[in-house]
């Protein structure tokens, strides 16, 4: 189930930071806006999920981690310690990761392919490329 978490946050991961810069600290208790973009909705929804099957001490711990990650967008650290409690709750219920499942959009098939320097090729798949000058290709 880890490797399902570790990919399930890969996908979340922009949502959420969407969501702290739209939202702020106030990303838990502030209704959706239609002003904000949609993936800052979703990031919201996201984390507004993991906040509500949060119980006990849990909730506080989660909520300290949404401040401290909205209040400094550049720390690093902060981030990493929001996605670690995100981590947290999908590894303590298997429910949530469903939820959170359905409301990420399907993973696009979209290839991204770059070629940077002289003669350089880039290709997705490719039979036969030469570069070069004066190349000839015969039998």
């Amino acid at each position: 189930m880890s490797a399902e978490i570790a990919a399930l946050m890969g996908q979340a991961g922009p949502y959420l930071t969407a969501a702290l810069g739209a939202y702020g600290g106030a990303v838990l208790t502030r209704a959706e806006d239609a002003a904000v973009d949609a993936s800052a909705n979703l990031g919201r929804r996201i984390l507004h999920t993991v906040w509500r099957r949060r119980g006990g001490a849990e909730r506080p711990v989660l909520e300290s981690a949404v401040h401290d990650a909205a209040e400094d967008p550049e720390d690093a650290d902060a981030a990493a310690a929001l996605r670690q409690q995100v981590k947290r709750a999908l590894r303590d219920d298997a429910d949530l990761f469903r939820e959170l499942v359905g409301l990420l959009p399907e993973p696009s098939a979209t290839v991204t392919i770059t070629a940077s320097g002289t003669r350089a090729i880039a290709a997705h798949s490719i039979g036969t490329a030469i570069t070069g000058d004066n190349t000839h290709i015969g039998k």
